[in-house]
């Protein structure tokens, strides 16, 4: 049987939720999640991650000789939520380098 999160949710599914709409989702994990360390690994490391790739995103947008690159983190956005969100569903603990040691440090605390 797997263990329940936030919601009544499966942890799986509730990893995977951290995910789904960026920091925000992250966001709401974290605070609704008091006991379960994986979801709030997942939810932690959405948040970092994901937080940091929309600065990246918002920062080359408003740069003018460079904003026409912004698509391409638009893409990237895309595609880590899908595979962050992919392996938290399928049990997989994928760590983003560098942020998810210290993601894993500051749940384990």
């Amino acid at each position: 049987m797997s263990k329940k999160s936030f919601w009544g949710l499966d942890e799986n599914v509730a990893s995977a939720f951290c995910y789904v709409l960026g920091p925000i989702s992250g966001i709401i994990g974290y605070i609704l999640e008091k006991e379960n360390k994986t979801v709030r690994f997942h939810a932690l490391q959405s948040i970092v991650t994901l937080g940091l790739l929309w600065v990246v995103t918002f920062i080359v947008g408003i740069i003018p000789i460079i904003n026409w690159f912004s698509w391409i983190f638009s893409i990237a956005w895309v595609v880590v939520i899908v595979f962050l969100a992919y392996n938290a569903f399928v049990g997989n603990k994928f760590k983003v380098p560098v942020i998810g040691d210290e993601v894993e440090k500051t749940v384990n605390k």
